[in-house]
């Protein structure tokens, strides 16, 4: 493992932790998308179904039963138990907008057409858009609360390290995915006004808003 995937890793768990603290120490799931979330639990549960059928090594098992741990129990506080702080109104960005596409994208580009790898495939398309309907939200109430800015700058930090990860392994050890990758691309470019914005307002106390 390179030094890129590790921080790429740690960068990810670091948004997850983030976001579960802001939701369980305010009791408030206020300014989060719960659509984004359920996109990013069935992103992991689609990805990790190799839990059941391979063992690469711990970390690797370890990290996945994380991912998917935390996916659903923050999919949990948003729409069980803190239920009435759930803003729906602004989260109204239509999810099969996102799952239809993708999912005939998949079964169209794919390494092998086999049920293991479309699924596989089709959570890297997924989650290359699954930040869609946060900044969707965000856009509509016109601003976002420090912490969740910090979720999302390492959600975003974690995809770019990763797509250096991609060049590392091209360089050294002759690996290249070019459906990863590209995806990888799309999801990063997603994020480039937000980091823009995170450096330029966030860092210097300011508060973060996007265009409607």
């Amino acid at each position: 493992m390179n030094i890129f995937r590790f921080t790429g890793d740690l960068s990810h768990l670091a948004a997850i932790i983030i976001l579960l603290l802001k939701i369980w120490k305010t009791r408030s799931c206020a300014g989060i998308s719960g659509k984004s979330q359920i996109l990013f639990a069935l992103v992991f549960t689609t990805r990790y179904l190799d839990l059941l059928t391979s063992f690469i090594s711990l970390y690797n098992t370890t990290m996945k039963v994380i991912y998917i741990g935390c996916a659903y129990a923050t999919v949990y506080l948003i729409y069980m138990k803190f239920k009435a702080t759930y803003d729906g109104n602004h989260d109204s960005f239509r999810m099969e907008f996102l799952v239809v596409p993708v999912g005939g994208l998949a079964c169209l580009v794919n390494h092998d057409f086999s049920f293991l790898e479309i699924l596989w495939t089709f959570s890297i398309y997924l989650e290359s858009v699954t930040i869609l309907p946060q900044l969707f939200m965000i856009s509509k109430t016109g601003e976002a609360e420090t912490i969740t800015t910090h979720y999302l700058f390492f959600l975003g930090l974690y995809r770019a390290l990763y797509l250096f990860n991609w060049i590392w392994r091209f360089y050294f050890e002759g690996f290249f995915d070019m459906i990863a990758i590209v995806a990888g691309v799309v999801q990063t470019i997603l994020y480039c006004d937000f980091f823009y914005l995170y450096v330029t307002k966030v860092l210097k106390g300011k508060k973060l808003s996007l265009p409607a």
